[in-house]
């Protein structure tokens, strides 16, 4: 971890100024509060901006590079304290609230911020800054969020295990031994830990729904243009989506009414345009799932002994859908093969060397690296990343190679088959496990048979939600997270609320993880 990192923590660690007194009838209580929740009880006066922002730099200072050293954050944010202060006295003179006032939110480190360092957790970037705050980040800001810091990630958010030459490994709180998913594992991390109180993170293939599904979260790879990727760390294209990390579908929803909107610098986000409700939090709906008409992917579940805790969570939360009112249909598609998808249809190592270098191009003199060529001189990244960096590199211009041709014409026939799969049995939206089992190991740079990759292709939206967990074990006290996905045509992220949180609110199936009490 950067010094500078460490020291700021330490110096707001220790309360410069005491917390601020709770109400004696009305104590606030931090642990999975939401945005709702801060709101209301800092218009009940039982809560402060600063007091809130310094209970979770607590949690951090105890239990991220200490206890079990879960090591999510990257950079804290050396103004935090300031800036809520600020925020303090703009509430007492106007006792007005923005729709995220003070909510202390964690960005993944390919976020660009004009005040923290922007690395995608590479050594080969260290003390990177932008000029800028990316596009997303100053909605927040200008929405009112408190960035408290920025987090960890899978190195480029090439992978899907979180782990990274300038960080480390992350480390799952439910189990110290397995990864957090990834490559947002550090925003999902913080959140499961109550580190913060929202974040963000990036998805390419799996990484927003991976860690969700690992770490007992809820995410939404929203469609294709609704949320820009202006100033955010590419990878693809074509895949590349950016989106909210939360521990309930109404923080969900209330991120993407900020994260949602066209943006001139990603001009993909114009297709966003009449797409867009007045507000995403209309479709929080207990009894949405009545009458819906779900199909489950049984392409998409495995069936060897390694999938057994995964499926046995799957069969439980399927059964609670029937409950909640959802017709349930069975489908099998071979043409949704996700192991089949990854192999023939991925197109990140076509076009990550042009991303990159216009990335990086961007910065100017700003960054010890200007290229990929530049990345790998350097010798600066973790090890694992070193085959798909050399495998980009070799290409002299992936944009023009007849394979990655014949690749785009493969995704686009699959949003017409994944579309007339739904029509043909007349389906709202369709579940299967993110994973289909447990997260890998610490040691091991591979997260084997995710299922993430069929919206990343197609530019369909898809929601993860806690489904349960595992068996509990003596490394996995309280089990270990499994994810289910809902998958739905463009556009129709306000239905997928509405099923989420329908199942969310009759599941109950999120816990907090036993090693950070």
């Amino acid at each position: 971890m950067p010094q500078k990192t460490v020291k700021a923590l330490a110096a707001l660690a220790v309360g410069l100024l005491p917390l601020a007194a709770y109400s004696a009838d009305k104590p606030f209580h931090l642990m999975e509060a939401s945005i709702s929740d801060i709101h209301q009880a800092m218009q009940e006066g039982s809560l402060t901006c600063r007091s809130l922002t310094q209970q979770y730099l607590d949690r951090i200072q105890a239990y991220d590079k200490q206890g079990p050293a879960l090591n999510a954050m990257l950079y804290i944010n050396p103004h935090a304290l300031e800036q809520a202060d600020a925020m303090d006295r703009e509430f007492k003179r106007t006792k007005k609230m923005t729709p995220l006032f003070c909510i202390p939110t964690v960005l993944k480190d390919n976020y660009n911020t004009a005040d923290m360092p922007t690395t995608g957790g590479s050594a080969s970037l260290e003390g990177s800054q932008p000029g800028q705050d990316a596009f997303v980040v100053s909605r927040l800001k200008e929405n009112g969020a408190l960035i408290l810091g920025k987090t960890n990630m899978q190195e480029f958010a090439l992978g899907g295990v979180t782990v990274s030459s300038l960080g480390g490994q992350t480390k799952n709180p439910y189990n110290l031994k397995l990864t957090p998913g990834g490559s947002s594992g550090g925003t999902a991390v913080a959140l499961a830990s109550n580190f913060a109180t929202v974040g963000t993170g990036s998805d390419t293939a799996n990484s927003l729904r991976s860690p969700a599904s690992a770490d007992s979260l809820v995410s939404i790879r929203s469609t294709l243009g609704l949320v820009s990727r202006d100033g955010i760390v590419p990878v693809s294209f074509t895949q590349d989506e950016a989106g909210p990390l939360t521990r309930s579908v109404a923080d969900t929803a209330r991120m993407l009414d900020v994260m949602a909107g066209y943006d001139h610098n990603d001009p993909i986000t114009a297709l966003s345009r009449g797409h867009i409700p007045k507000t995403y939090t209309a479709f929080l709906n207990k009894n949405g799932l009545k009458g819906a008409r779900i199909g489950v992917l049984q392409t998409l579940f495995g069936t060897g002994p390694e999938h057994q805790d995964v499926n046995k969570v799957m069969a439980n939360a399927i059964e609670l859908l029937k409950k909640q009112g959802a017709i349930i249909i069975p489908v099998t598609a071979p043409e949704t093969d996700t192991d089949k998808l990854n192999a023939n249809l991925d197109v990140q190592k076509y076009e990550y060397k042009s991303v990159i270098n216009s990335y990086l191009a961007a910065y100017g003199k700003n960054a010890p690296s200007h290229s990929l060529d530049d990345i790998i001189a350097s010798g600066k990244f973790h090890p694992s990343l070193e085959k798909f960096l050399r495998s980009a590199q070799s290409y002299k211009d992936g944009l023009n190679e007849p394979d990655y041709k014949d690749r785009l014409v493969k995704i686009n026939s699959l949003k017409m088959t994944l579309a007339n799969l739904m029509a043909e049995n007349n389906l709202d939206a369709m579940v299967y496990p993110h994973q289909k089992r447990l997260p890998a190991p610490i040691g091991e740079y591979d997260q084997k048979e995710r299922n993430g990759i069929l919206a990343s292709l197609t530019g369909f939206p898809a929601i993860v939600v806690p489904a349960g967990f595992s068996p509990s074990t003596e490394d996995a006290p309280r089990g270990v997270p499994v994810g289910m996905e809902f998958i739905g045509l463009p556009w129709s992220e306000p239905q997928l609320i509405k099923y989420a949180y329908s199942f969310e609110q009759t599941a109950h199936a999120r816990k907090m993880p036993a090693s950070v009490p």
